[in-house]
């Protein structure tokens, strides 16, 4: 493995860091705000129930494990896709049973799908990367790119956020 190799991987390994970061504040700390809901635990077990389900989480849910999808093409080359679709769902899952846990959220069986389809569509992605750039490198590199640039974004957003210095409010 070559040195510009070496060094994109560990560019992939640290962005991934991040999001995860990232993701736990989002989805466990629910970015700093305690909600009544979190009082109590709930236990979802049918998908897309009346009353746990909304449209726009269930889209926030897929868009936010895309990243996930991208990164475990990137990070899991040599595996089989069983394996990454087992990854996508034990992520969910944990991050599920950590917000039931924890009294941060519910578990919701439709997060558990919502998720594992959004790394299912990252995962995708991925792939018409490598098919796009030819070689899995020239595709990582891109990737880094596109989504060093994109965290980057995101952190910034998701602090003035947190600081009210958006019009949009989450309290």
């Amino acid at each position: 493995m070559d040195e510009y190799q070496t060094s994109s991987d560990k560019l992939t390994k640290s962005l991934f860091v991040i999001y995860l970061i990232v993701m736990g504040w989002i989805i466990l700390l629910k970015l700093g705000v305690q909600f009544s809901y979190m009082e109590e635990r709930r236990f979802n077990l049918v998908p897309f129930a009346n009353g746990y389900y909304s449209m726009m989480e269930t889209i926030m849910n897929v868009v936010i494990f895309i990243p996930l999808g991208m990164y475990a093409g990137a990070l899991f080359k040599n595996k089989l896709f069983g394996f990454k679709l087992f990854f996508f769902f034990l992520i969910s899952l944990i991050l599920e049973g950590l917000q039931y846990v924890f009294k941060l959220g519910a578990f919701d069986i439709t997060d558990l799908m919502t998720n594992t389809t959004g790394g299912i569509i990252g995962y995708l992605l991925y792939l018409a990367f490598r098919v796009l750039f030819k070689t899995p490198f020239k595709a990582q590199k891109s990737f880094n790119l596109i989504f060093g640039v994109g965290t980057i974004l995101i952190v910034f957003l998701l602090i003035l956020l947190k600081l009210n210095m958006l019009p949009i409010r989450y309290q």
